[in-house]
């Protein structure tokens, strides 16, 4: 079955990743090669972010870039700051594989091409949580966009076959919360392609789940084939489809698609794409 599923940027769970990813972002202002890890709770009023990282961030810092992207004011903000395990820094003094993992990377299908442009063009009308469903086989297509009616959804996209299925809603953050890496399928497009280590948000380049995640995916987009990989913490090669590559390469390969996106809050806008 070739079905996906896509959310918009404003879903509490992208606003998680996008927060965390800012936070990355920081970090790679301040130093060229950090070492950081940030998770991000949200909701109702609330925010909690815990980081372990080699770069201290004031805690106003962190507050302000979770209600610069939020669009909320907090009434409850924590951000826990821990320093990486120092045996764990120790050892990873030199750029090495920061993680362990089986990772796997697909040429991008079409049917998920179409439903991250169905999302950006009901996004560039309304701003709102949203999340789409679309089955190629049935030519079925679910969008529950809040703040919109059933008639301005189906200007933007005809297309559209249920809408709104319960009636109007709200969304956002005072609705649902979210949480940093709960939309793995819509980041790697699709539910049978949620496949591999974890979330690419919230993390530096030295972490595989963000490294080896891209380039993965960028090899599969060049080669038009299904790319593996599999690496252990502290490797200095990584797996690719049975040819070893230099870890530095994979760091520095997803290093310029970071920088093309526009850094790693953009990346965690839309996911991979």
């Amino acid at each position: 079955m070739k079905i996906t599923e896509k959310v918009s940027m404003a879903h509490p769970d992208k606003i998680a990743d996008r927060i965390a990813g800012a936070l990355v972002d920081y970090c790679y202002r301040l130093v060229e090669n950090p070492k950081c890890a940030f998770e991000v709770l949200i909701g109702h009023g609330c925010c909690f972010v815990t980081g372990e990282t080699s770069v201290m961030i004031p805690n106003a810092m962190v507050k302000s870039i979770a209600e610069r992207i939020s669009g909320e004011e907090f009434e409850k903000f924590e951000y826990i700051e821990v320093p990486q395990d120092p045996c764990l820094a120790e050892n990873q003094k030199e750029l090495s594989c920061g993680d362990n993992g089986v990772f796997a990377g697909f040429p991008m299908p079409a049917i998920h091409r179409t439903a991250l442009n169905i999302c950006k063009a009901l996004y560039a009308d309304h701003a709102y949580d949203g999340k789409i469903v679309l089955n190629e086989d049935t030519d079925e297509l679910t969008i529950c966009w809040s703040n919109t009616t059933n008639e301005e959804i189906k200007r933007i996209v005809p297309r559209a076959t249920k809408i709104n299925p319960i009636g109007l809603w709200t969304g956002g953050i005072n609705v649902d919360t979210g949480i940093t890496g709960r939309k793995l399928a819509s980041d790697f497009y699709g539910i049978e392609y949620a496949l591999g280590g974890g979330t690419m948000h919230g993390k530096d380049l030295s972490k595989a789940d963000c490294s080896v995640n891209i380039y993965c995916f960028l090899e599969a987009q060049k080669t038009g084939k299904e790319i593996k990989a599999i690496c252990s913490i502290g490797d200095e090669f990584v797996n690719v489809n049975g040819q070893m590559i230099p870890f530095t390469t994979i760091v520095e390969t997803a290093r310029e698609y970071i920088k093309k996106l526009g850094g790693f809050e953009k990346l965690a806008e839309w996911g991979l794409q």
